[in-house]
């Protein structure tokens, strides 16, 4: 990637294609890892209702995995990870 291209934004990873989301704990979690140069960036929106509004927490952790499918998996888990930890303070 070029030294302009880091400047001025175009080094931004692109989240691929949304996956099947997956309720767990009345919490849904849709795995959005991040195309990196040598793999996937592990990441995962957090969505709940909350007194009628949705509530949204994105996940981005430091791991990258080779396989969009295995990426995808580590997302869904670390973010049940989240869930059972925080529950809901996540939303604060």
């Amino acid at each position: 990637m070029s030294l302009f291209s880091k400047l001025f934004g175009g080094g931004k990873p692109k989240p691929e294609p949304e996956a099947e989301a997956e309720v767990y704990e009345g919490f849904r979690i849709i795995p959005t890892p991040q195309s990196e140069s040598d793999g996937y960036r592990l990441g995962a929106r957090i969505e709940k209702e909350i007194d009628g509004e949705v509530k949204v927490h994105h996940l981005l952790r430091a791991d990258v995995i080779r396989s969009l499918e295995e990426a995808q998996a580590f997302s869904i888990r670390k973010a049940k990870q989240v869930i059972d930890e925080q529950g809901e303070r996540i939303f604060r």
